[in-house]
């Protein structure tokens, strides 16, 4: 029998297709201000800048607030674009809001699990974003919580962030709560440092060069069935 009563669940690129959902957002919203838009120049310097800037954040180097709005103010200045900074961003995180692409083996794992385990899904998303994308899913109503970093003013992998979730569940024994993610620096080492058993959702079969050790690697999210 599984010592596991919690699972705990990232949000984008575990259980969300975030690259399909931004992709469509990002295209919408630049379309209304450039007529050439080239995926190859313009989305990949953004996945650029935005991957940077979220390193950023989780270092405490910025916050969720001025990330919003600074990610494109770098794009605009490094491509010579003339759209204002503060504009674009509230178009694009609507776009994004709307855009709730799920994987369909997490909908086909929520339909397994659901009634067996408690679940929350915690993510370092903006609430403008994640509340709509989150709520839109077809396994919404399956999780008991969902806690959005911005709402409560913590993100991961601060340990805050997973003890205010078990809080909201009303579960104690951090020793049958399993993580599972796609980010070994905010999942991964945010579980790690809260005392709770991990699992490093890893698609691609990237390899760890870090120090972060998740309890347990999986390939495709229906392996999770076998820990569980």
């Amino acid at each position: 029998m599984t010592k596991y009563k919690v699972v705990l669940f990232d949000a984008d690129d575990t259980l969300f297709d975030f690259k399909k959902s931004e992709t469509h957002a990002f295209m919408t919203t630049l379309t209304e201000y450039e007529d050439n838009y080239d995926e190859n120049i313009h989305l990949k310097a953004y996945h650029r800048i935005n991957t940077l800037i979220w390193k950023e954040f989780e270092m405490g180097e910025i916050t969720q607030k001025d990330l919003k709005v600074e990610r494109f103010r770098r794009l605009r200045d490094e491509l010579g674009l003339t759209f204002s900074p503060d504009e674009f961003a509230e178009k694009y995180m609507h776009h994004l809001s709307q855009a709730s692409f799920v994987y369909p083996e997490a909908e086909a794992l929520m339909e397994k699990l659901q009634g067996k385990y408690k679940m929350a899904i915690i993510t370092n998303g903006l609430t403008q974003v994640q509340k709509r994308r989150i709520r839109n899913a077809p396994f919404a109503r399956y999780f008991q919580e969902v806690i959005i970093s911005e709402e409560i003013g913590i993100s991961k992998p601060n340990p805050e962030i997973f003890i205010h979730t078990l809080e909201k569940l009303d579960h104690k024994d951090t020793e049958s709560v399993l993580m599972i993610g796609d980010s070994l620096t905010s999942d991964i080492k945010g579980g790690e440092k809260s005392g709770i058993d991990t699992c490093w959702y890893n698609p691609e079969g990237k390899e760890n060069h870090t120090s972060i050790n998740p309890t347990f690697e999986i390939r495709t999210l229906l392996d999770l069935l076998d820990i569980l």
